[in-house]
Order: structure tokens, then sequence, then C-alpha cells
């Protein structure tokens, strides 16, 4: 399942600008995270969900050399040697996705030379969706079609990961990369970021999640995203010298160990490795939750559990956020939390579906008495990333 309607308007872009149909055309979803807030790069667990709308890309051959790159919603066109290293300047920061991509791929012997392409989204830049992680595996599989070459699904994700980190600027883990790569329908992603494995959770038939949208700008890149990757490093090394077992990341310490030495440790430190090593707790107890006959109440409040600590302890959340999060709450959800890295974003809600309208209404009113202008979508947990053509 893909978003049709984004890629028949991707490939009439493409057709459009250049005066030829696509080549290879891909699509990746974007994701909301369910559970597992900050903890991919701490080498732990989450649990996510790629989602009803993302990334098309296209691409056919030119007769100039480089990459032509259009962006389908701003209408902008860019060039660059997918050779080099370099990065674009700011006001191109949409094209460093791709570029950085591009890059890696030729790393593989993956020649991406003398192409031009287009993208094109369902998934607002911003929205703490994931859309650049869509963007930069619907490039990975569009290119790789193109060429005929291939690269294992792991593979991709962290090619991808690598063009976020080195070409966009934050040092993300590989939560939305694989998130976009590996969704199934109607269920969730468990993703280990140690041993790199990922299998489904099945959701119930009768719940959906919804996104409320507040509209606050986000870019992890500008946000104090890596200094929240130093502190948790520097928790691990604190506890490494510590516990009776070597700490590589805060994966490896228990909820009780931590309790008992978080004095012990840089407090700063200590107050963020709060919020990851109870995530990781949640999400596996999360999963027991769905597996004992979906217990929603009990899962649901993980999800407000998750907020919490992510207001308190880690402050990734913002006023806005919080709001729309006790706007769930009155408004009858079973469960809401930021989704994403954070300073932003959107909000994901778990509802039973006969009730998603309903509740949609109710939480869009009282944000709106409380001076926010959201949106709210009902959002359907989808299949990962396909080649359309």
């Amino acid at each position: 399942m893909y978003d049709e309607s984004i890629v028949e308007q991707a490939i009439a872009v493409h057709t459009k600008t250049y005066g030829t149909e696509p080549t290879a055309v891909a699509y990746a979803p974007g994701r909301i995270e369910v559970l597992g807030n900050h903890t991919d790069y701490n080498e732990g667990t989450v649990l996510s969900a790629a989602i009803n709308m993302g990334h098309c890309f296209c691409i056919s051959a030119s007769d100039k050399p480089g990459v032509r790159l259009t962006a389908g919603d701003l209408l902008e066109t860019t060039e660059f040697d997918p050779a080099s290293d370099e990065r674009l300047p700011k006001n191109l920061q949409w094209a460093n996705y791709v570029k950085g991509v591009m890059f890696y791929l030729r790393g593989q012997k993956v020649e991406n030379d003398s192409v031009d392409c287009t993208f094109l989204g369902s998934n607002p830049m911003g929205a703490g969706l994931s859309s650049s992680a869509a963007l930069e595996v619907a490039t990975a599989f569009a290119v790789l079609e193109y060429t005929g070459k291939t690269l294992g699904k792991d593979e991709i994700g962290i090619l991808a990961q690598a063009a976020e980190n080195n070409f966009a600027g934050c040092n993300c883990g590989l939560l939305d990369q694989f998130s976009s790569i590996y969704g199934v329908h109607h269920g969730l992603i468990h993703s280990d970021f140690r041993s790199l494995e990922t299998y489904p959770v099945m959701l119930p038939d009768d719940v959906v999640f919804l996104m409320i949208n507040p509209h606050i700008k986000h870019v992890l890149a500008d946000s104090p995203y890596n200094e929240r990757r130093v502190s948790c490093e520097l928790a691990a090394s604190e506890l490494d010298e510590l516990l009776g077992h070597p700490v590589k990341a805060l994966r490896d310490v228990s909820w009780e160990e931590f309790e008992a030495n978080k004095d012990k440790i840089n407090s700063e430190a200590a107050q963020r490795a709060t919020h990851v090593i109870g995530e990781i707790t949640r999400v596996e107890q999360g999963v027991k939750l769905l597996a004992e006959g979906g217990k929603l109440i009990e899962f649901g409040q993980f999800l407000y559990d998750s907020h919490e600590t992510s207001r308190t302890a880690f402050e990734n959340s913002c006023g806005e956020l919080d709001i729309v999060v006790e706007a769930a709450r009155e408004a009858g959800a079973l469960g809401a939390r930021l989704s994403g890295g954070g300073w932003g974003g959107s909000v994901v809600a778990l509802v039973h579906a006969a009730d998603a309208d309903a509740i949609c209404e109710k939480i869009v009113h009282i944000c709106k008495t409380k001076g926010l202008e959201p949106t709210a979508e009902i959002i359907i947990p989808s299949a990962g990333a396909t080649v359309v053509k």
C-alpha cells in the first residue's frame, strides 16, 4: 500500500520538468514512533509504525553530467555532483538528503551520474513524521532500481542514516529509516538497534492512531538533539565504571540498576538517562501487553508515561505538544505522546477506531481554546518502502 495520489503527482511533475517520464519510481512511507523515544542510538529497542503518508522519488536519464533534482512541492531545481562529499548550502538543505544518499551509493559501486530526479511527499517536512528518512529511503530504492543494483534492506537503512548524519547534520539513529523500510500493514515494527533485528507486532483490529500536528517548526539538526546524545553517552560511560558488567550503551543498564546508581553519576546525564532507560523498559513491557490479548488501557498509559519523561527528564517536548497531549487525554484517547525527536513536530494518540472521528474533533476544539490551530488525521499503519516502477 502506498499513496497513489502522491506518486501520480510526482510522475506528472517529473514529466513536465524534464520532458520525459521517469524510468524508475519508488515510494517510502514516513513513520510514527509509538514507544522508544531516543533509544535507537542507545542501542535500545523501539516500537514504531510506517504510515499512510510518504515520499515518492522519480529518476530518468539525462544528457548532462551530474544530478538535476527537483523538489516537487517547491518546484525548485538544483544541480550537484554526486561524487562530491560537500554539503549544499542551507537554502538547499532539502537537496542534501538526496545528495548524501547518492554519494554513499557510489561507495557501493552504484553509479548515479547524468540523471534527472524529482521528489514529492505527502508527509509534511517538520511534522515529526520522518519525512527526511522517507525521502532518503525512496531515493535509494529508486536509484537501485534504475541502475539494476541491489543492496540489503539493512544496508539501505545504514546508508540513509549516514546521509542524514553527514549531509543533513543530524546525528540520528536508525529508527526512522528502519521504520520506513520494514513497515507492516496494521502492525507495529519492533526494532532492536543492537542486533538490527526487526519483527512485526500486530495491533488489535479496532484501534488506530491519530496524528495531531500543532504546526511548530521542527528541524532536528538545529535542535539540542546532538547534545542529548552526548549526555546519554556520558551516562553510559560513567555507569560502565560503577556496574559489575560492561556498559557499552544505556541498553545495558536495567531500570533497577539505574535507580540504584543514578545519584552517583553526572546529574544532567542521569536526568536524560531516566527517560531513555524508562523507554527501553516500556517497549519490552508494551510488546507483552499487546501479546496478552491487546491490553490497550495499560499500553496507552505507557504512551502518557513516555510523554511525561520526555517533558520532565529529557526536555524534548514543548508547551504546544504538552497542550495537545493533555487535550488528547481529556478527549478520551487511550494514550498520547510526542512522536519523533521532539522540540516540535506532532503528537501521536492511540484510540479505538470507532471513536477516532469524535476524539479528533474534541482534541482540535480543546487545542483551539488554548490558542493553537492544530490539524488532526487518522493514521493507518502501513507497509514499508517499495519500487512502484
